[in-house]
């Protein structure tokens, strides 16, 4: 007969994972698999920091597009709509920093075995937001060094509020799913049967 696979690990999102198994499967050279998400999303924002990405640009090949759907949209219109299309592409690519960022410290925090359920959890998003405000003011740092960009401090603070959303979204659906999680886990309990 044929071994049975090893358990699946359970989300880290949803599952403080065991830490003797996490520093199995993370030891070496497999820490790369931690961070290789945030490096992915450091590489996207990378990219969108260049002079191709100024609001200059954008605007020349986006507006077309916008216009076939919708109809001819005038100057003062396209230049709001255009501006909150890049601040909420700032609020939800943040966001997604985040999520990779949150991901790697609850990974890389749910190998310590002092950490009690609520701690690893608070850190960790603290670490997260911390890291993603981090990025935000470096990358608008860097954007004041091109003439087609220009960094903010606004950008900064809508970049850290998607990270600081995006952390709220997963606790609340960490709380929504593991009440269901633990009846689950209880029904599946061998129950005594009275004489």
């Amino acid at each position: 007969s044929y071994p049975s696979a090893p358990h699946p690990m359970p989300s880290v999102f949803l599952t403080k994972p065991d830490p003797n198994r996490l520093r199995a499967l993370t030891r070496g050279w497999r820490q790369i698999w931690i961070w290789l998400p945030v490096a992915f999303a450091l590489l996207i924002i990378a990219i969108e920091s260049t002079p191709t990405f100024s609001a200059a640009n954008t605007s020349s090949w986006l507006r077309p597009i916008v216009e076939r759907w919708s109809g001819p949209i005038s100057d003062p219109h396209w230049a709001w709509y255009h501006h909150v299309a890049r601040k909420c592409g700032h609020f939800v690519g943040y966001a997604f920093v985040c999520l990779t960022f949150l991901r790697a410290w609850l990974l890389i925090l749910g190998r310590r075995l002092d950490l009690t359920v609520q701690s690893w959890l608070v850190t960790a998003n603290v670490y997260a937001v911390a890291s993603t405000m981090l990025i935000a003011g470096s990358d608008e740092f860097h954007q004041t060094f091109l003439p087609s960009r220009t960094g903010k401090l606004s950008d900064v603070l809508i970049d850290t509020s998607g990270g600081i959303v995006l952390c709220a979204l997963s606790a609340l659906v960490r709380a929504l799913i593991s009440p269901r999680k633990a009846k689950t886990s209880s029904d599946l309990q061998p129950r005594s049967i009275a004489s």
